[in-house]
């Protein structure tokens, strides 16, 4: 097994979890990652759930997913020496990763232009809210407001009447850095293929467009905004979810018209087949509110463990409404490999793994995130700062951690 990208050394410039999740993808296929932190630490350690490791001290497992494998540093960049230390970083990487808007990176001089000069080889990657052009270019953005809220994702989730759903946190961000990753994969082969620097800029609000295309592909045609539909007024009976006896969640996907009469069949109500409001799509589409109450006092017959061993027996295709913690044991997810160990000085514990697999890959976290500052010291002496440097920009204000 290989590192596919040992040897590529990335400079993140970034915080909370959208860029830095791309990066951390990145330290899975063994990418040197440098994370570049204010001195107070990023704004995301410690804004999660921090769950205990057995009867240890707690951990911070949001931040250590996005995280884990990456040497960190703690810079000033917003005063000059800070920054210029940015710039020399990025002058020997490959990468240079950074989230933020594009007029903070010309006043910092972080922005492609600037890097270019001393590196024109380096794939220079941004990950915004609304894109790097536009009436909105320097407009802050956030997963729940750029790509459930701007990209139509929280309006088409609402049923009518009612309020909208409350949103998990960093759904949108880790779509987002999917994308990043990806782009930031293809720069880095075109930077090889031609010897040129490459801009890359992937905002929430094209992942936002790309998770939405089901939809947005037919609006861009017709301009008709999709309907927003209830479980009382879906277009196919058997596409929905309904809540079995013990109280859990059944989802059934099966829209063709061929699997209606097995149905019906395999539950025991044949005589749906025949009823005359359900014969076939229109007529059990126009008949929903029906069909609905009928499923809904079938499947509060049975539990969910029940219901889904029948199904399984017929080939159906369904699904259980999991919760967070079923998931988290699901033996179908341990079989695949989602969850490897982060080896912890405070504990081992799991967490959920870069969503890759290739077979000749060394594919895992290398290890946890990096403590504010932690390797400080290390990372700016391979850059030719001695001792004597470090200490002055420490007592200065400018570097922390390690250096502090």
């Amino acid at each position: 097994m290989t590192d596919p990208l040992e040897g590529v050394r990335v400079i993140e410039l970034a915080g909370w979890m959208a860029a830095p999740g791309a990066a951390a993808m990145m330290a899975d296929l063994g990418a040197d990652v440098v994370k570049v932190e204010p001195l107070r630490g990023d704004a995301m350690r410690g804004a999660i759930r921090q769950p205990e490791v057995t009867d240890r001290a707690p951990v911070d497992a949001a931040f250590q997913h996005d995280n884990r494998g990456k040497r960190g540093i703690a810079l000033a960049v917003n005063k000059p020496e800070g920054a210029d230390l940015v710039r020399r970083l990025a002058a020997g990487a490959d990468v240079f990763l950074c989230n933020l808007l594009p007029r903070r990176q010309a006043k910092y001089g972080l922005d492609s232009a600037s890097l270019f000069a001393l590196n024109p080889r380096l794939v220079h990657a941004t990950l915004t809210g609304y894109g790097v052009t536009g009436p909105d270019v320097e407009r802050a953005g956030y997963d729940i407001t750029a790509y459930f809220g701007r990209g139509g994702i929280i309006d088409s989730m609402t049923e009518p009447g009612n309020e909208a759903p409350r949103i998990r946190p960093a759904v949108g961000d880790h779509s987002a850095a999917l994308a990043l990753f990806a782009s930031i994969l293809a720069a880095l082969r075109l930077v090889e293929r031609t010897g040129e620097g490459q801009v890359v800029d992937v905002s929430l609000l094209q992942a936002a467009a790309w998770t939405m295309s089901a939809d947005l592909s037919a609006t861009l045609v017709d301009g008709v905004n999709p309907p927003r539909t209830g479980r009382r007024s879906r277009n196919h009976a058997l596409h929905g979810a309904y809540r079995c006896a013990d109280d859990r969640w059944i989802l059934l996907f099966m829209p063709e018209p061929r699997w209606w009469p097995l149905f019906c069949h395999a539950v025991g109500r044949p005589e749906w087949i025949d009823d005359e409001r359900f014969v076939d799509i229109p007529t059990r589409k126009a008949n929903m509110p029906a069909i609905t109450e009928l499923m809904d006092a079938l499947f509060a017959e049975r539990t969910l463990a029940e219901w889904g061993e029948l199904f399984d027996e017929q080939g159906f295709i369904w699904g259980p409404g999991s919760t967070i913690a079923d998931f988290a044991v699901d033996p179908q997810a341990e079989a695949v490999g989602l969850f490897p160990t982060i080896e912890h000085p405070g504990g081992s514990f799991r967490t959920i793994g870069a969503p890759l697999s290739i077979s000749g890959a060394d594919v895992r976290p290398r290890g946890p995130a990096p403590e504010i500052g932690e390797h400080t010291t290390a990372v700016l002496t391979e850059l030719g700062l001695d001792e004597a440097e470090l200490a002055r920009l420490a007592e200065d204000g400018i570097v922390g951690g390690s250096a502090g």
